[in-house]
């Protein structure tokens, strides 16, 4: 089994909770790479890098200058199928399921082949919900889908349940940058108790009481990226 994803599940079964900080190329000066890392929360286990409209190039430059700096495992987020690098160790095989967009249901993961084949990267194949988080986000601009509503449950259970079926790996749970409200703990504890799979849960996290309350709702692995980079050193 490939080795990120071994150590995802590894961390899952040991009830070792993961801590991710995700990395918007657009927003990052490679220069400052090795302070950006020094400040990383400690507990910090994975770097995301990704974002809704940064550039191929960007995405080069920023995953070369991050591995240069860490031996923490680097994985692709992308917001579409250009967003690859092959100086990282995963990617993210993302498909947007919460929306009814073919595009970003399987056409941005066709185009990303090719770049794809050249790279010798992990690809984790990984349904992608994104959750109302109260705010129109990025991704909803960028995707042009809408966000499954917190208040059905159900459906997002059982959307997270097709993914399972369909054979992804990881379950996300996406609130968006910067949303005002993350991804609810009933939802977070529904969905893992449903799809028995490693849930990832990112947007809206801004305090250390939020982050605990995802932990506890059963998430495996919470993604900061606004906080982080707005200095809200919670941890």
């Amino acid at each position: 089994m490939p080795k990120v994803l071994e150590g995802i599940i590894t961390a899952e079964k040991a009830g070792t909770k993961m801590l991710a900080v995700l990395i918007d190329p657009e927003k990052f000066d490679c220069s400052t790479a090795q302070k950006f890392l020094r400040k990383m929360p400690f507990l910090t286990t994975h770097i995301f890098i990704g974002g809704s409209t940064c550039t191929p190039e960007a995405v080069e430059e920023c995953t070369k200058a991050i591995k240069a700096e860490t031996h923490l495992p680097v994985v692709l987020f992308p917001g579409d199928h250009q967003q690859i690098s092959g100086k990282a160790d995963a990617l993210l095989f993302l498909s947007l399921l919460s929306g009814r967009n073919p595009d970003y249901l399987i056409g941005q993961q066709v185009r990303s082949v090719p770049l794809i084949s050249k790279t010798r990267l992990e690809i984790i194949p990984t349904a992608y919900l994104l959750i109302d988080g109260g705010k129109e986000t990025a991704v909803q601009r960028a995707s042009k889908t809408q966000p499954l509503p917190q208040k059905d449950v159900q459906q997002i259970v059982d959307t997270a349940m097709a993914g399972k079926y369909m054979g992804k790996r990881l379950i996300y749970l996406e609130a968006g940058s910067g949303a005002n409200i993350p991804v609810a703990a009933g939802i977070i504890s529904a969905v893992k108790e449903a799809v028995q799979l490693p849930v990832i849960v990112g947007g809206g996290i801004r305090t250390k009481e939020q982050l605990e309350a995802a932990y506890r709702a059963g998430a495996n692995m919470v993604v900061i990226g606004t906080a982080f980079e707005k200095g809200h050193f919670f941890l």
